[in-house]
């Protein structure tokens, strides 16, 4: 007798024996119980799942003897002959080979005859969809009002190209791909029968080569004991097939998630060297990458994971040591490094790269972070600046000889580049001194209120020219003023803004403002000082937006230069003059913040 492979000489002969597909066996056997029969069935679904072996143990079920009914004996003499492809009345037809109209044609002429010897005339097609649209046609008017005692059967692993037409009149059945744990416990059983010692690594290696088909996997195991024998171990099946152990998968991973590039390189170029299948090495990474990030996000769930109990181990570790954007990032990467390595001209280029910038996208910030730091900068120097309240100064102590003045309001500046500050919301209590904002002499240093007063409005004026540095500022506060330098300091938590405002550029923008106020050649100075306890916080509000007529004045004012006045009472803030382009793309804070994010000027709207 000639040698029968495994595939068919274990190929299921009862809806019992089908692995995997209860949902579709067990409708089957219901409707034959409350026959309720239809006259065309359509099974769907991948390659090796049982599709034309469910229409076979069904046409069984119809055309055994006393049939139909769900089960039969093995011995049935009518179920042995459709098995064998002896039967008369079970007609297979190949849909590839035979898809023109003139095989439907003899196909139409045919169902009119009675079943030779059963109770049903069965038509089997598979590969339906490679039929012509003129064949679809043709069996329409058949399909529709066969003769009672003919059925159809159909078997295709594409049926979105199978006419609408013709689905409506079929009745739909799809089989699932077969999972993992399934696909072992059959190949173990066969093992056995056969007599062969194969371990646990090597059965679930198979299994998964096989993508949820069970016939490509008891074909693989027949292909095994042909070049191993009766003892297979993992390394041969790995070898034959050119598989990557799941271990070294496990071992990528963990290096793709330390961000460990010379382990990634090292690793791939020797199961590169081994001659393993790259674009499956590549596959069966990204499957295991999912699988972390499934448990993961499940909490540990290995229901919803087709995985051995040995790995679940490593995904916890592997778990506990990355985040689920993280992963997500991984994954996409490495899909998108998949679907460019079919076309691509060296697989081995295109997956080291792809490998590299998976590692580097775990530490990617997000664009929705970045875009909530803009808008929180945005926040700060393009809407109101909320009130800082802060503790009174006390007064210094009254001399025993004078008794204290009554408070008065300060006068306001005559300086003419800077107009005087709004109020603050801030409670200062003035001293008997504190009757200018502004000194005079340009060469004296202000006083302390006077320094408060001047360093609102620098904080002003400096705003007006770059918004960024007086949102830094403003976290700032003016140490002492001797000796023609302003010292300026940052209290230790804003510390950080030490290295983004302290540049040459800066420090010129503030000796202007300060030479416009009346303190010419002096120099600014920038430190990490705390801030004296019960001193204000001056922290000057935005203006208010610009009307026309006000820019008109300010334009005509700024090209006449009259000689200042003194003003009768305090003048509302100014509003902020317009910055061109090249200055906001030359703001050290712009080119700081560019740098940082790693990004480039794409527009720049007023």
């Amino acid at each position: 007798m000639s040698y029968q492979v495994i595939a068919r000489k274990y190929r299921p002969q009862r809806f019992c024996e089908v692995v995997g597909q209860e949902h579709v066996t067990q409708t089957l056997a219901n409707a034959i119980a409350q026959n309720r029969i239809a006259h065309a069935y359509l099974f769907c679904g991948p390659r090796g799942t049982g599709k034309t072996t469910i229409a076979r143990i069904f046409a069984k079920c119809l055309n055994c003897t006393g049939g139909p009914k769900p089960d039969f004996p093995e011995d049935d003499p009518r179920a042995r002959e459709i098995a064998e492809g002896r039967s008369l009345d079970v007609i297979e037809i190949d849909g590839a080979s035979n898809r023109g109209i003139e095989d439907i044609r003899e196909l139409r002429d045919t169902v009119k005859f009675a079943p030779a010897a059963s109770k049903f005339k069965i038509y089997i097609i598979d590969e339906v969809h490679m039929l012509s649209k003129d064949a679809f046609n043709a069996l329409l008017k058949t399909l529709e009002e066969p003769p009672a005692h003919v059925k159809f059967m159909f078997a295709t692993t594409e049926p979105e190209k199978v006419l609408p037409t013709i689905l409506s009149r079929c009745q739909r059945f799809d089989l699932r791909r077969i999972p993992t744990a399934l696909i072992v416990n059959h190949l173990r059983s066969i093992a056995a029968q056969e007599g062969i010692q194969v371990d646990e690594a090597t059965l679930l290696a198979v299994a998964r080569g096989a993508d949820g088909g069970m016939r490509d996997a008891e074909s693989s195991l027949d292909q095994l004991i042909s070049f191993c024998g009766t003892n297979i171990k993992e390394p041969d099946a790995l070898s034959m097939y050119g598989l990557t152990a799941q271990s070294k998968i496990q071992q990528l991973t963990a290096a793709l998630l330390r961000q460990d590039s010379p382990r990634l390189l090292t690793e791939l170029d020797a199961l590169a060297r081994q001659g393993k299948d790259l674009h499956r090495l590549l596959s069966d990474l990204l499957s295991h990458v999912r699988n972390v990030l499934v448990f993961k996000a499940s909490g540990g769930r290995l229901d919803l994971l087709d995985i051995s109990e040995m790995e679940a181990a490593d995904l916890q570790s592997l778990a506990q040591s990355s985040t689920p954007e993280a992963l997500s990032r991984t994954l996409d990467v490495l899909a998108s490094t998949e679907s460019r390595m079919r076309d691509a001209g060296s697989r081995r280029i295109m997956i080291e790269v792809g490998l590299l910038k998976a590692a580097q996208a775990a530490h990617i910030v997000p664009i929705d972070q970045i875009l909530t730091q803009l808008q929180a900068l945005r926040g700060q120097f393009g809407s109101a600046s909320p009130s800082v309240h802060a503790e009174p100064v006390s007064p210094p102590a009254p001399a025993e000889s004078s008794p204290t003045p009554a408070p008065r309001r300060a006068e306001p500046s005559t300086s003419p580049p800077l107009r005087a500050a709004t109020p603050l919301n801030t409670t200062v209590t003035p001293t008997p001194d504190s009757t200018s904002s502004m000194p005079e002499a340009a060469g004296s240093p202000p006083r302390i209120s006077d320094l408060a007063t001047l360093w609102a409005q620098l904080i002003e004026a400096v705003g007006r020219v770059s918004p960024f540095t007086r949102t830094y500022l403003i976290e700032a506060h003016p140490v002492s003023f001797e000796r023609q330098v302003l010292t300026i300091g940052f209290d230790k938590e804003f510390s950080d803004h030490l290295g983004l405002v302290d540049n040459s550029k800066n420090r010129t923008l503030l000796q202007t403002k300060l030479a416009e106020a009346g303190h010419r050649d002096c120099q600014v100075r920038f430190v990490q000082a705390d801030r004296p306890e019960g001193a204000a916080v001056f922290v000057p509000p935005p203006p208010p937006p610009p009307t026309p007529q006000a820019e008109k004045a300010e334009i005509s004012a700024s090209r006449s230069a009259p000689a200042p006045a003194t003003p009768t009472g305090p003048k509302p803030a100014a509003p902020p003059k317009g910055v061109s382009v090249e200055e906001f793309k030359n703001d050290p804070l712009i080119k700081q913040a560019l740098e940082i994010f790693k990004g480039q000027i794409v527009e720049v709207r007023g």
